[in-house]
């Protein structure tokens, strides 16, 4: 079926062409008995088509039968429309999950053939996955637009320059740990070495299409090797191990820092497995899901679950992968064990017997806590961050209002769509801007340097910190164990 020349409009009952030029208006409710017929056809899966679905998931061969398997349970009910971040900035339903997944459906139907336009639909989708938790028919949302990208790359030749460029970013960088500390040591020279400054200054960035790239580049720490092994300070309560990821590995070492820290001083022994790597949330989200299922195996075979009573994740982007590991890779015995052992870091801390002789001294400042999409509608943990917050004295918590929207970060997204993750950090920065908060407490290393790159342009000196480094820099240790407490740096309050 040729491509339509004019929008793709989506009706309950599938796609419809409108003229070019048209743009659709807020799809109010659908008509009557609509929902019900597409319940009573969501029912009525065949089971022909259930064990395509099973046999796709183990071989990722069969991308077409799983995306119709999983869009049979949308009634197209339109209760995720308000919930969507591109539907309520464009009110268009092309750009709303009722209307991609209808898209993916005639995809993977051979209703509408692949096209430049239907593939941009998909690709402004932020995989905030909002609308999955607020489903009432349990749409595997997040399953469904991986899918669909997934199935566009198998269709769908890219230039030559695109397809170097990924494979660079993606394998070259992300999926070599050591090419990436290279790269972050490069960087780090960059900076302090003062060619940043100079060049910054001369306006050359500029003139190379180079200051926005720039302008996103956190300070980078320095790139020293982790041990393999952190013991805890006084008698050990348990093993765990911490999984460092990548981005968070090269930008985010303080929180890793911290976070042994506190875990070392709740009595715990922090293992890093050097052969781990990145989570594979990146090439998942992108449709490359055999790179993702590679990186998904390497870290399994890394971590020693065995072992450990647990894995901790600081980063929700990658808590969410790797909770996700046993559902995307369901033959493999080790990914089920993987997944079990896997704990976010706030809520495993909350959880933790805190020992008489650490304390958390009193911080006088106003913290705002903004919460991860990852953090709500993945790990369905929006309250970690406030209840561990909550145990410093003398802070002044409140949570970022509309802290159920998307920032815009979404992994990679904000350097992909800018246009539309500036638009809506903005809405976050007024907010910010209007209530001055001191610090900005995040639990995902993307929306921290999306958040602080808009706060440096507009000129607010709001600090962004995971809330283990505010848990870190507050805490006192009492006793024998102050000595082995410096064996771990972090900055300190005071």
């Amino acid at each position: 079926m040729a491509s339509p020349t004019g929008p793709i409009a989506i009706t309950p009952f599938g796609p419809r062409r409108h003229p070019p030029q048209q743009p659709l208006a807020n799809p109010g409710p659908l008509h009557a008995g609509a929902a019900e017929r597409h319940v009573a056809r969501s029912e009525s899966v065949s089971e022909h088509q259930r064990r395509l679905f099973t046999l796709g998931l183990e071989s990722h061969v069969d991308l077409a039968s799983q995306i119709r398997y999983d869009a049979e349970r949308c009634v197209a009910c339109g209760l995720c429309l308000p919930h969507c971040p591109t539907y309520r900035e464009t009110r268009t339903e092309n750009e709303s999950p009722r209307g991609r997944i209808a898209l993916m459906r005639a995809l993977a139907s051979g209703e509408l053939s692949m096209s430049a336009r239907l593939e941009a639909h998909l690709a402004l989708c932020l995989s905030c996955r909002n609308c999955e938790r607020v489903c009432p028919a349990n749409v595997s949302y997040g399953r469904l637009i991986d899918n669909g990208r997934a199935l566009i790359e198998t269709r769908r030749q890219r230039p030559m320059g695109e397809r170097l460029l990924k494979r660079f970013a993606m394998d070259a960088l992300l999926g070599r740990p050591y090419r990436l500390r290279m790269l972050a040591k490069t960087l780090r020279a960059y900076q302090v070495s003062g060619l940043q400054r100079t060049l910054r200054a001369t306006g050359l960035l500029r003139l190379a299409g180079l200051r926005r790239l720039d302008s996103l580049l956190a300070p980078v720490p320095p790139q020293s090797r982790w041990r393999d092994h952190y013991p805890a300070h006084g008698k050990a309560i348990g093993r765990v191990a911490l999984f460092t990821g990548c981005v968070t590995d090269v930008f985010d070492r303080r929180t890793l820092t911290a976070t042994i820290r506190v875990l070392n001083t709740l009595g715990y022994d922090v293992d890093v497995p050097r052969a781990q790597g990145c989570c594979g949330a990146l090439h998942q989200h992108s449709g490359e899901l055999r790179k993702a299922n590679a990186l998904m195996q390497r870290n399994t075979a890394a971590f020693d679950v065995s072992s450990l009573d647990a894995i901790i994740s600081t980063a929700s982007g990658c808590g969410a992968m790797l909770s996700e590991y046993a559902m995307l890779l369901p033959d493999s015995r080790d990914a089920r064990l993987f997944t079990n052992k896997i704990k976010d870091v706030g809520r495993f801390v909350i959880n933790s017997p805190w020992p008489a002789h650490a304390k958390l001294t009193a911080l006088d400042a106003r913290v705002a806590i903004h919460t991860p999409c990852t953090q709500l509608n993945v790990l369905r943990d929006a309250d970690s961050t406030c209840e561990l917050l909550e145990r410093i004295p003398g802070l002044k918590l409140s949570t970022l209002p509309d802290n159920d929207r998307c920032c815009g970060a979404a992994g990679v997204y904000f350097l992909t769509h800018p246009t539309m993750a500036k638009t809506l950090r903005d809405r976050k920065l007024q907010k910010l801007a209007s209530s001055r908060p001191d610090i900005l407490a995040t639990s995902n290393i993307g929306c921290a340097m999306h958040l602080q790159d808009g706060l440096q342009a507009a000129r607010l000196d709001t600090e962004v910190v995971h809330p283990m480094v505010l848990i870190a820099r507050q805490l006192r240790i009492d006793g024998p164990s102050r000595a082995q407490d410096r064996s771990v740096g972090i900055d300190r309050a005071g």
